[in-house]
């Protein structure tokens, strides 16, 4: 027996920490025994049924989990394994890993780093492996420190409180905006070098702006994605990841046209293994433990859900690891 976080529509929505067996386990070759998993933004929309993520009922959520593999039919995994694994739609339409066990199918997991232990791999988590993704992404087009300021928005969260860290720790020029105005020495203790308030871009705003950006981190969508690429200098490119603002995109043509500006959509669910792979190495390299630390709170799995109605309600900063 173990416990998991359980979410039921029969047919009112419920979301309950409750023993469960084996036996609720999905199909898959991997069984893993999770030490920890997280509580993504995605996460929080289906733990609360705020927004329709999970499309098979009844689910376990959490879209990531680490621990050790304690059964295998996989040619690849072990008992004893140290892995990770972040989306393909666990959570969502395969039960996930906010549970003591998961059973997954072996090609969506990656071997655990060995910098990292299986709380720090959640600190991280899929928030942090976006983050990443986005930094590879503006540095395939080009991204080098020294070519000027680097927007973050939401910095805050975990996608963007990864990427001012991971960005400064390049030696990148990291302004962050956010609209928790007591956050600053949070984000300047990341690594910001400037800190922006997030009204400067949530109102909508002209379609060719001052050329201020030279890439771009982009968690929130909407107005601000837009002021972001109307914003962004010759050249330059912006990485867009998440819609905390909506999913509009009330832009013009003229920043691509005029400009040359590149909007990179980042996908981190079904992102194929060798962009996981490299993520995961670089995050080793690139991202200082003392500060994933500083990021980061732990909770126990009964707190899970009340974590989640706080962290859409603007009250969590960071990242956070649910010991399972």
């Amino acid at each position: 027996m173990f416990h998991a976080l359980v979410l039921e529509k029969n047919p009112e929505f419920g979301a309950s920490v409750r023993e469960v067996d084996d036996s609720f386990l999905p199909e898959g070759d991997v069984t893993v025994a999770i030490e920890y998993s997280t509580l993504n933004y995605k996460d929080a929309l289906a733990i609360t049924n705020r927004s329709p993520v999970v499309r098979s009922w009844p689910m376990v959520a959490g879209i990531d989990g680490s621990g050790s593999v304690v059964e295998s039919s996989s040619p690849h995994w072990k008992p004893g394994d140290a892995v990770v694994l972040d989306g393909f739609g666990v959570g969502e339409t395969h039960r996930g890993c906010l549970a003591g066990k998961a059973r997954l199918k072996g090609e969506w997991l990656v071997r655990r780093p060995s910098a990292f232990n299986a709380r720090q791999a959640m600190a991280i988590g899929t928030a942090g492996y976006t983050a990443m993704l986005c930094v590879l992404a503006l540095e395939r087009h080009g991204l080098r420190p020294g070519d000027g300021e680097v927007l973050v928005t939401g910095a805050t969260g975990g996608v963007g409180s990864v990427a001012v860290a991971v960005l400064a720790q390049l030696g990148h020029q990291v302004v962050a905006a956010t609209g928790k105005a007591g956050e600053g020495d949070y984000l300047r203790k990341l690594g910001a070098a400037a800190v922006i308030d997030r009204a400067e871009l949530a109102a909508p705003g002209k379609p060719l702006q001052k050329e201020r950006w030279a890439g771009v981190v982009d968690a929130v969508g909407s107005h601000t994605l837009a002021n972001a690429c109307a914003q962004v200098r010759y050249g330059g490119a912006v990485a867009a990841c998440g819609l905390a603002q909506g999913i509009d995109l009330p832009a013009t043509v003229m920043p691509f046209i005029l400009r040359g500006v590149a909007l990179l959509g980042v996908d981190s669910v079904m992102a194929p293994m060798h962009l996981r792979e490299q993520a995961w190495l670089r995050l080793a390299r690139d991202l200082d433990p003392a500060l994933l630390e500083a990021m980061t709170t732990e909770i126990p799995l009964a707190q899970a859900v009340e974590a989640a109605q706080r962290l859409l309600a603007g009250q969590v900063r960071g990242r956070i690891v649910v010991k399972t």
